[in-house]
């Protein structure tokens, strides 16, 4: 398939996050990454339902939601219903990830799970099966504008080879430290979806760093 870049929207201006959202759109981004913090999960706090409500009220691209919360199960239909097109959570703070994960998939929205770089990809690979995409994260949850950490694409490595096994349709997305230098090593290693915050936000030219980001 073809890469796709999924800028993440905590590098935008915050003042200004209806042009940070529109301005995706015009630079060719396909999809908006947004990540939701609770404060205990991680340390920061970032923005809840609402936000994604009012971010799907001006933005024609799929959202793609991150929820770095504990007991995702307890949001995730509410945040399909606020026009999530992806919902992805951490499975372990989650005490119910295959009911989180179903629920998510029953109201039409694609699911997923979320690996930070501490967390074993054999600890979760048994949920593959119900999950649309799989995000690895390429820094440690929580923090934009971290160093990307390379021995996370032996997860996604891992990741792939347990999809061709399993004949799985699962996507990969990587979270982190992704930019114009290291790019063509993440799309190498297998992934399909690569968010970018402060590379795009912070270009000189953002509608030329997605194109350098996915490839073209």
């Amino acid at each position: 398939m073809t890469k796709l870049v999924s800028p993440s929207i905590l590098a935008g201006d915050f003042v200004n996050m209806e042009r940070s959202v529109r301005s995706l759109k015009e630079w060719g981004a396909d999809l908006v990454h947004c990540d939701v913090m609770d404060g205990v999960y991680v340390k920061n706090l970032t923005f809840g339902m609402p936000m994604i409500k009012a971010i799907k009220g001006i933005s024609e691209l799929p959202l793609d939601v991150h929820l770095m919360i504990i007991k995702p199960e307890r949001y995730v239909e509410e945040f399909c219903k606020c026009g999530a097109s992806y919902v992805t959570f951490h499975p372990e703070v989650s005490e119910d990830p295959l009911g989180a994960l179903k629920t998510i998939k029953a109201n039409g929205v694609k699911a997923g799970i979320v690996l930070n770089p501490n967390v074993p990809f054999e600890d979760w690979a048994h949920l593959l099966p119900e999950c649309d995409v799989l995000l690895v994260m390429s820094v440690y949850a929580g923090l934009g504008g971290q160093k990307f950490i390379p021995e996370t694409l032996d997860t996604v490595r891992k990741a792939k080879a347990y999809i061709a096994e399993n004949n799985l349709s699962t996507l990969i997305e990587i979270d982190g430290g992704v930019g114009e230098k290291n790019a063509e090593e993440v799309r190498n290693a297998g992934v399909d979806i690569l968010v970018a915050g402060s590379a795009v936000y912070k270009s000189d030219d953002p509608a030329r760093t997605i194109r350098i980001i996915r490839g073209e």
